[in-house]
């Protein structure tokens, strides 16, 4: 399995065994023994670094001489009787062992390292008793969890960052899942990129970079940052991380995040403690106060909390600018980040739109803000972006130092794609943003740099919607053109960027009425724009410009297939594309992006499997499994088998053309009688309907084949009579018949090539897996741009029938209509006889139509 695939196998499985504890609970168990085994495994890696074989770890025992040595290497120690994969092996295992080895840990603690674990455990060892209610209740609980942590590879063959991946998946599935209670700890993973991209981008050109986060949770958000800005930095071990977490449980969740992702505990400083009471005392060997200044700071802090704003006029961090108020807290973490800032750092920090608008105190601290030029950004994301809270939030990017005062704003409210509840920034959306923020790009409906000048006339509101407007036009109606045809240059106008990239195209296509007018000129426009010189100039240089792409996807992702770095190749890639679409006409480069993006998620995935298992993963195939309902419970059930990477579709396209086109005939002909069932269907009357009620469906919308059966044997049995519904009742059952044979047909042969194909896979040479690979992962690419150049074409055309359908008819034309049809309704009605009064009747009927 990829990450993927074995984090969602993970978090299915940890949902199903939490039974009725909380999520928000939950997470503290499961996350707790994955560290535990984290550190278990750090352990045993150490012991073979000091040459212990795996048969003699069983001495390194407490009291014993090698306590200190590990201690020593990796900060702690763990007795052999307690490591995880003890737990794992012995046959009388109790959850005491787990309570015993957990005390155990926290006494050994070497003294340089108590900052970063001591206490990390206090949260799993006080809450085992809520596993169950009794010793062995607890135990299989625990013995349950340590089997599904098991699975989880922790070793260094793994080049990708796993076990990050399943600990940051797992904390975003039980945040989806823990209502209010999520904002304490968790900032989606998509929100926290995009703050790590803006912040890596400005940290670009240091050596070393120290970070922090006030309100740090899970630290998901601070590793992130980390993660991002180490890409600019040469060396490893160059980012200091700093964090500080009310919450005693989310504060261990800060620390075992940090220190799983392989940071070094002399970068880690974290502080259990409330960030604006206390701020972040920081005392040097002599015991001296040190101010703590950092290059960056990111936070997601509780929004508009109350808070202790009593006697705090003279606290560094909030007397230049001003008090907030006790009710809301907002803009005092915001004074709290900005306060421990480099000169030349940046923040980033999430806060609810009020904070760009309210009045009293706010107002004054905004203003303070603004005229200090330490507002660089402002990013309005999309509503129910965060879990458990649907509050419209934004990004607040502030410096301490700038050069300007302008204000970039950007409202990115309306790009996001729909996830369960949940609005979720996609991959161009998170890429736009950034792109904006970095070249303080204006553009229409999406972002525009505001003068300080224009913000002083605005009373120092930033709201919005006072300087980006995104609401889309209603509708317009020309009541000339509506009357008297023609369509409106103005509407037409509206079609420039399709002009301007075909400049000659407006006039072959449109004549002049007036100034004001114009009128189709080529009936068959369709054709005519598809043929036209420009548009295959344009087609053409497109295609130009992607003409070596695949080339280039060739080499980086086939023929290196063997040694591939993933982050560098992705890099490259989107590189590549970006400098070939930036300057095409009608094809967004956003859109572009997200395409590749989308496939790179398919493709990544199969990366990660054949770096693990190697080429030979793509001979391999998988069971499908499904839960399905066993009495009272659920249980997995298999219900076929696919290719672990490659996908039997084009197994059996490549190797078994025949017995694939074979099924498709026989598709095609099963496809064909129900065409024919629906046909026969629709030819009945009204009063056929009612006769043959019972053998229809609920909704007396198509026939259900039992009945059907049933009824046809009826009929021969009594004998058909003609001119009746009863010889189609025949022929529908004889359909169904041949439908059913031809289903069985279908059934043997998917069954014989679902085996045809797993052979085929077995033995796929590798050449043949390049070449599948090939087909799997680039030509879905290249296909995907090359319809984003069509799509741009049809778009160009619709716009044009919708311009055409608008005004293709005026109101004389169909007031004409209406006469005709008047006069033909009236010459009918005169063939019409009847008695006097009914003849009456007709001519008052005549005369009231016009006739």
């Amino acid at each position: 399995m990829n990450k993927q695939q074995l984090a969602t196998k993970i978090w299915e499985s940890a949902n199903k065994m939490r039974s009725k504890i909380e999520a928000n609970e939950y997470k503290d168990y499961i996350l707790g023994f994955i560290f535990y085994k984290y550190l278990s495994n750090n352990e045993i890696k150490a012991l073979r670094e000091l040459g212990f074989k795996d048969e003699e770890m069983d001495i390194v025992v407490e009291g014993s001489d090698y306590v200190k040595t590990v201690q020593d290497k990796i900060g702690y120690f763990i007795d052999y009787k307690n490591l995880f994969s003890t737990w794992k092996s012995m046959k009388d295992f109790s959850v005491s062992n787990v309570r015993d080895g957990l005390s155990a840990f926290s006494r050994l603690i070497s003294k340089s390292h108590k900052k970063v674990f001591d206490g990390i455990f206090n949260t799993l060892e006080t809450g085992l008793t809520k596993l169950g209610d009794t010793t062995q209740t607890q135990t299989k609980a625990v013995k349950e969890l340590i089997n599904l942590i098991d699975s989880i590879p922790m070793d260094s063959r793994q080049d990708y960052d796993m076990l990050g991946f399943i600990y940051e998946y797992l904390i975003s599935n039980f945040a989806a899942n823990a209502g209010k209670k999520a904002g304490e700890f968790y900032t989606p993973h998509e929100v926290s990129l995009l703050m790590s991209e803006i912040v890596a981008y400005n940290l670009r050109d240091r050596e070393t970079i120290k970070i922090y986060d006030p309100t740090s949770g899970s630290g998901s958000l601070l590793i992130n940052i980390g993660k991002t800005a180490s890409k600019y930095i040469k060396g490893e071990n160059k980012i200091k991380y700093f964090a500080q977490e009310l919450n005693q449980n989310t504060y261990n969740l800060t620390r075992m995040n940090l220190v799983m992702r392989g940071i070094l505990p002399d970068n880690i400083t974290t502080r259990n403690g409330d960030t604006l009471e206390d701020d972040w005392p920081m005392f040097n060997d002599k015991g001296e106060y040190e101010y703590l200044s950092v290059d960056a700071v990111v936070s997601n802090p509780p929004y508009s909390l109350n808070w202790n704003s009593n006697g705090r006029e003279s606290d560094p961090r909030y007397k230049e600018y001003g008090l907030a108020p006790k009710s809301k807290a907002d803009y005092a973490f915001l004074l709290h980040d900005l306060y421990h800032l480099d000169s030349k750092g940046i923040m980033t920090i999430v806060l609810p739109h009020g904070v760009l608008f309210r009045s009293g105190e706010e107002a004054e601290i905004r203003k303070n803000l603004i005229e200090r030029g330490n507002v660089e950004a402002i990013i309005g994301l999309p509503s129910n972006i965060f879990f458990g809270t649907s509050i419209p939030t934004i990004i607040m990017v502030l410096k301490k130092e700038r050069d300007t005062k302008d204000v970039l704003i950007i409202d990115a409210s309306k790009g996001y794609t729909k996830e369960g509840k949940n609005n979720k920034l996609r991959s161009s959306d998170i890429k736009k943003i950034v792109d904006t923020v970095i070249n303080k790009d204006s553009i229409d409906k999406f972002s525009r740099l505001v003068s300080i000048e224009e913000i002083r006339d605005n009373g120092y509101n930033l709201n919005i919607p006072r300087y980006i407007d995104t609401f889309d036009e209603t509708e317009s109606y020309d009541m000339y053109a509506i009357m008297n045809g023609g369509i409106p240059k103005k509407e037409l106008n509206q079609l420039k960027t399709y002009f301007e990239a075909f400049p000659s195209l407006k006039k072959e296509l449109f004549k002049d009425i007036n100034d004001y007018y114009c009128d189709l000129e080529i009936n068959n426009y369709d054709d005519f724009i598809k043929n036209h010189n420009e548009v295959k100039k344009y087609i053409n240089e497109y295609n130009l410009k992607f003409k070596d792409f695949e080339e280039l996807l060739n080499s980086l992702l086939i023929d290196n297939i063997d040694d591939l770095d993933l982050s560098q190749i992705e890099e490259k890639i989107n590189d590549s594309l970006f400098n070939r679409i930036k300057d095409v006409k009608l094809v967004d480069n956003y859109t572009a992006y997200q395409s590749l993006n989308d496939n790179w998620n398919i493709i990544s995935g199969d990366l990660e499997l054949i770096k693990s298992e190697g080429l030979e993963a793509c001979n391999k195939t998988e069971p499908i499994i499904e839960l399905k309902k066993k009495g009272d419970k659920e249980v997995e059930v298999q219900v076929g088998t696919r290719g672990h990477i490659i996908p039997f579709e084009l197994i059996s396209e490549y190797k078994l053309k025949d017995l694939n086109t074979s099924i498709e005939e026989k598709q095609n002909q099963f496809n064909e009688i129900d065409s024919k069932i629906i046909d026969i269907f629709d030819s009945l009357s009204e009063d056929e309907k009612i006769e043959i009620e019972d053998t229809l469906n609920d909704d007396n919308e198509a026939f259900v084949p039992k009945e059907v059966a049933r009824k046809a044997k009826e009929y021969l049995k009594s004998g058909i009579s003609e001119g009746t519904v009863e010889p189609k009742i025949i022929q529908v059952n004889s359909l169904f018949n041949e439908q059913k044979n031809i289903n069985k047909e279908l059934k043997k042969s998917v069954e014989e090539l679902s085996v045809e194909c797993i052979k085929e896979i077995e033995n796929l040479s590798r050449e043949d897996i390049l070449y599948l690979l090939k087909k799997k992962w680039i030509e879905p690419i290249i296909n995907d741009l090359s319809k984003l150049m069509i799509d741009s074409l049809e778009y160009f055309i619709n716009d044009i029938t919708v311009l055409l359908n608008k005004y293709g008819k005026t109101l004389v034309d169909i007031n004409d209509e209406i006469n005709q049809t008047e006069k033909s309704l009236c010459e009918m009605i005169d063939d019409l006889s009847g008695s006097e009064f009914d003849m009456m009747g007709l001519e008052d009927f005549k005369s009231l139509i016009g006739g």
